[in-house]
């Protein structure tokens, strides 16, 4: 890809179970480069979440390594040092609430990294701005809608200056617009700061938009590649519990009446820009 690798996957196996070959993941594989927007999609049970997980140390696999930034997940000394740079966002925000009001939450993580009060304000600042939630600052969390409560959450993670932003499912129980806001937060980072993102989805719209998709099965990567080019060639995802996205089925349905689009029209933007430069020619 031409982007520096900033995690590395060898031969990672797991199991929540030791006494069964009931595997959650088997012999992965994966490398995941710095500033690329990856999405981990497949259906429930297929070990995406079990490997995020591994990411940060979260779960330790019983065979095999992650590294990140060269550092391992297996070496105590290091394993601080990833948590700082790998920073998650889970499905459920009320699960992440610890401080009674917005800015106190967003500084909790800061305190326990023992991050100076003047610099702590600076990033609060900063965080809050980069999330739109700065008026917040003095509400209750709880009194937040589901949308503005990802925000947040992000927004904790971004005051402790991450490289990488992993998305857990983080927008699956919000309604259309919560969702659209959160992803717009999430894809102006990785746009402007670098931050490599890492969304585990089951949502094949919102993994369109991604630069490389990897879809998994009974915890192995069974398909890779960028999302037009898996749309390209979708046999198997339905099979796999996992259905096209509206504006791939749209995009099929045009082309099979013979509008005349390009096989990699896939995502909404890319759909309605076509679209709009056809109607022009009429």
């Amino acid at each position: 890809m031409g982007k520096e690798e900033i995690i590395a996957v060898d031969n990672v196996w797991f199991r929540y179970n030791h006494d069964v070959e009931d595997w959650a993941l088997k012999d992965i594989h994966l490398r995941i480069y710095s500033g690329e927007w990856l999405a981990i999609i497949g259906h429930n049970g297929s070990g995406k979440s079990t490997l995020a997980k591994c990411f940060n140390g979260l779960l330790l696999p019983e065979k095999g390594n992650v590294h990140v930034q060269n550092q391992s997940i297996r070496t105590t000394d290091s394993l601080w040092d990833i948590r700082r740079l790998v920073g998650m966002v889970f499905q459920n925000p009320d699960n992440q609430f610890v401080g009674t009001t917005v800015r106190d939450d967003v500084a909790f993580g800061m305190e326990n990294h023992g991050i100076e009060r003047e610099e702590m304000l600076r990033r609060l600042e900063v965080a809050l701005q980069a999330v739109d939630m700065q008026e917040f600052m003095q509400s209750e969390p709880h009194r937040l809608s589901g949308g503005q409560k990802q925000r947040v959450a992000i927004a904790g993670i971004i005051a402790l200056e991450p490289l990488i932003i992993i998305l857990d499912e983080a927008t699956s129980m919000l309604d259309p617009q919560g969702k659209k806001d959160v992803l717009n937060v999430v894809r102006r980072l990785n746009k402007e700061k670098g931050i490599t993102v890492i969304s585990i989805t089951h949502d094949l719209e919102e993994a369109s938009s991604a630069d490389r998709m990897i879809i998994m099965d009974k915890g192995q990567v069974v398909r890779e590649g960028q999302p037009s080019h898996i749309f390209m060639e979708p046999e198997g995802l339905i099979e796999l519990g996992l259905d096209l996205p509206f504006t791939v089925k749209l995009h099929q349905a045009l082309k099979s009446h013979g509008v005349p689009l390009s096989d990699q029209a896939f995502t909404q933007k890319e759909l309605v820009n076509e679209l709009w430069t056809l109607s022009s020619k009429i």
